[in-house]
């Protein structure tokens, strides 16, 4: 297997420098983004688009640091229906796509997306708990009248590039489950588009990542190391904490295409992302590495560092020296 980082952590470094960090972790892959939410930092997109000598030259620079290039990642929302938003995020998955076909690569992660509620909706609707007809009627129109048509289309495209799209399944989005994940490659007879395994997001779900890999078996393409403790403030809020802080202008924030912004965390929170072994053990790891060896020898997991608690370095050492051990425990 495939035990890497997912670089956007690194971007205040150039990727040679990135490199170096990873092969000091004792790792040896990278999973670079290529846009979507974040700008390809990491990636020359035109110039590997337009140039055989620049596609060379990037290559190069993982023989030289001895790291293999293991995954593009364009994660955003391609279906959002602001089309300030979901035009840019749908085309960065499609020029992501053709890039990774340029490169020889096979895997682009990516979000399934989350269209608003109707056509005259201009901001995303995300159906939670479709108790009432009128929740089944937006998911009705959210499939098939969106996601449907876009994700045949990207799949046809994965197709003609020799590429498999590996789908993050992540809440306000239509895609959050086994089942959703199921569900959309049902609807659209995909064969090249299947799930990344990130465990965080099935944690604090409720859901085991184990059981999850073990149910979607080969539709796992991709995996993220990616860790979530669940704390005592989650008896009294619940896991779909909703207290977030509108971050002001004149403050760090991170945007998400348009005049969308991430918010701020609660500070009390019912759960957090922290590195990996400070939500769930070693034994975990090494079970979930097992699993997801069972379903392809060859995967590439790769560690994506939000313990906000720790610095870029630090989170990453840790979470490496926990990926290590579980992948030296593992049969």
């Amino acid at each position: 297997m495939k035990l890497g980082v997912y670089t956007a952590i690194l971007h205040d470094r150039p990727l040679p420098e990135a490199l170096d960090v990873i092969k000091s972790l004792g790792l040896e892959a990278a999973e670079i983004n290529s846009g979507g939410f974040l700008p390809p930092v990491h990636i020359p997109i035109d110039d590997i688009l337009s140039s055989q000598s620049a596609r060379d030259d990037y290559l190069g620079i993982f023989a030289d640091k001895g790291i293999a290039l293991a995954g593009l990642n364009a994660n955003g929302n391609p279906l959002h229906p602001n089309p300030t938003i979901g035009k840019p995020h749908a085309e960065s998955l499609r020029r992501t796509i053709r890039a990774a076909g340029a490169l020889g690569q096979t895997r682009v992660v990516t979000m399934s997306g989350l269209p608003g509620g109707d056509p005259a909706s201009s901001v995303p609707n995300w159906i939670v708990n479709a108790w009432n007809s009128g929740a089944l009627d937006v998911l009705d129109y959210q499939w098939n009248e969106v996601a449907v048509p876009f994700w045949r289309e990207i799949d046809q495209l994965a197709a003609d590039h020799g590429v498999k799209v590996a789908i993050e399944m992540h809440p306000q989005n239509l895609v959050f489950s086994p089942p959703t994940m199921l569900e959309l490659i049902e609807r659209t007879g995909a064969r090249n588009i299947g799930a990344e395994m990130d465990p965080s997001h099935l944690f604090w779900q409720g859901m085991d990542p184990v059981a999850a890999v073990k149910h979607l078996g080969p539709v796992v393409l991709h995996a993220a190391a990616k860790d979530v403790r669940i704390n005592q403030n989650a008896n009294i809020y619940g896991v779909l904490d909703n207290r977030y802080r509108r971050l002001r202008e004149d403050e760090e924030r991170t945007s998400l295409g348009g005049d969308e912004y991430a918010n701020e965390w609660p500070k009390d929170s019912a759960w957090d992302f922290v590195a990996l072994g400070r939500g769930h053990d070693t034994a975990f790891w090494a079970d979930f590495l097992e699993a997801l060896h069972d379903v392809d020898p060859d995967m590439a997991v790769n560690i994506e560092h939000e313990d906000v608690s720790l610095g870029a370095i630090e989170g990453l050492e840790v979470a490496a020296g926990v990926l290590r051990d579980a992948a030296s425990v593992r049969p």
